[in-house]
């Protein structure tokens, strides 16, 4: 199979697509515009998770958001058995974004002290998702020093604050109060996702496994789903750089708007990665290559005739080490970010191999992680939504003594934003201390 490829980088961005997104209703007249919204969310490509208040029930009724989300809805004391296994912390994990539309004064005030008291609060409290509110409430409630203060502290704690707008309200006055109309809230929403860390950089990153043929029907090949690589290219376009993803057998799908690469061997992804790195600042490397190949590929299938059967493998060209062996003064060689998975000595395997292929970073991942975790305790790894990442840099972290920086178990969607904010800063700060030493 030959290397293909297509570049859909002028393609509409969808920043929403994939996108789990829980939606926290508090009880409030402006409950009703919560419909539209997740009907909104849900045709820009999100996953919508409904959370509401027992108060928020009495203003619209659970079934709505159930038939809009297609999903049942959480409330407090739910014993409903597809809500009952994804209680707090799962849903916290699960979020990559959370939004409370409308968010009343008093669970604004909750949030505020990290009060606890109902599924919201404690969902809010046990996530490290996007998080943001849209106050909906009278305007004398709005106006309040304590409303105020409040706000205030949310917005200190990462919080972003949607409106709110003015008009007029349901009960009967005009001002400031209303819920900022849902149009708005969705495009808020959307440029969450859009920090600009990397804006106008570009990056080449790889994903999945590589497929090295036996025959014409057979291969050898290893586990990697490619989830963690293109999560990745994700992040990273909505943090603005331009992206080239090369990626071998996988049945994902490649986010929009990007350069995609579509390989199946070593070899082609050798080639692919060469090829596009004329212009690349950020080498980004997840994909699972495979070690070896078999030295002579059978022309036709290989019958099964002996009861074994020995093949002669040969080693294939490390492109990891191949891109980072560029001299610095090479303007083709980029920032270098390794991946390793390991089933043992994870940081000690990690801090070698970055040392011996020269990486500028390494990111290590256990995939020896229990497949049966217990209750509570996502699997990790290959073939998971979640992962458990220990990154080691150049120098500061490579000592002998160092466990560099430790990103905890959460979907890989989410490690993949963290580690790209990540990367950004260590590429910026290598680019400082070039320009002052120059």
């Amino acid at each position: 199979m030959s290397a293909s490829h297509y570049d859909n980088s002028s393609q509409i961005s969808a920043k929403l697509i994939g996108k789990n997104i829980m939606l926290g209703i508090t009880g409030g007249i402006a409950a009703y515009k919560s419909a539209d919204l997740t009907r909104r969310l849900q045709e820009a490509g999100a996953d919508v998770r409904i959370v509401m208040t027992a108060a928020a029930t009495e203003f619209v009724t659970p079934l709505t958001f159930h038939a809009l989300s297609g999903h049942p809805v959480f409330i407090d004391n739910d014993d409903h058995d597809e809500t009952a296994a994804m209680q707090h912390i799962e849903l916290a994990r699960w979020a990559d974004a959370i939004i409370v539309a409308p968010a009343s004064a008093n669970t604004i005030a909750k949030l505020a002290h990290a009060r606890a008291d109902n599924l919201l609060t404690t969902t809010c409290l046990a996530s490290e998702a996007i998080k943001c509110f849209a106050p909906a409430m009278n305007k004398v409630m709005w106006q309040d020093p304590g409303t105020q203060s409040n706000c205030r502290t949310l917005t200190d704690k990462g919080w972003l604050q949607l409106g709110p707008a003015s008009g007029l309200q349901a009960c009967g006055e005009t001002g400031a109060g209303r819920m900022l109309e849902v149009c708005d809230i969705q495009k808020a929403l959307e440029q969450c996702f859009e920090s600009g860390e990397l804006q106008g950089l570009n990056l080449v990153i790889t994903a999945g496994p590589t497929y090295e043929a036996i025959d014409p029907v057979r291969f050898i090949g290893n586990r990697s789903s490619g989830r963690m690589g293109y999560a990745i290219a994700q992040a990273a376009q909505e943090a603005g750089a331009n992206i080239t993803l090369i990626s071998g057998p996988s049945q994902l799908t490649p986010p929009a708007s990007l350069r995609f690469i579509s390989i199946e061997s070593a070899a082609e992804m050798k080639q692919a990665v060469f090829d596009h790195l004329s212009d690349c600042n950020i080498y980004i490397s997840a994909a699972a290559v495979a070690d070896y190949r078999v030295a002579q590929v059978a022309e036709q299938k290989i019958k099964k005739s002996a009861d074994s059967l020995t093949l002669s493998l040969v080693k294939n060209e490390d492109i990891l080490s191949q891109v980072a062996a560029l001299t610095e003064k090479d303007p083709q060689r980029p920032y270098v970010v390794g991946f390793a998975a390991e089933t043992e000595d994870i940081i000690e395997n990690a801090r070698e191999k970055l040392q011996r292929k020269n990486l500028d970073m390494i990111v290590a991942n256990d995939v020896s992680a229990d497949k049966n975790p217990a209750a509570g305790t996502p699997a990790i790894g290959f073939d998971s939504e979640y992962n458990t990442l220990h990154v080691l840099t150049a120098g500061e972290n490579s000592g002998k003594n160092s466990n560099g920086k430790l990103f905890a178990t959460a979907r890989k969607t989410q490690l993949a934003r963290q580690l790209i904010s990540f990367i950004a800063e260590q590429y910026k700060q290598r680019r400082l201390n070039e320009k002052n030493t120059a």
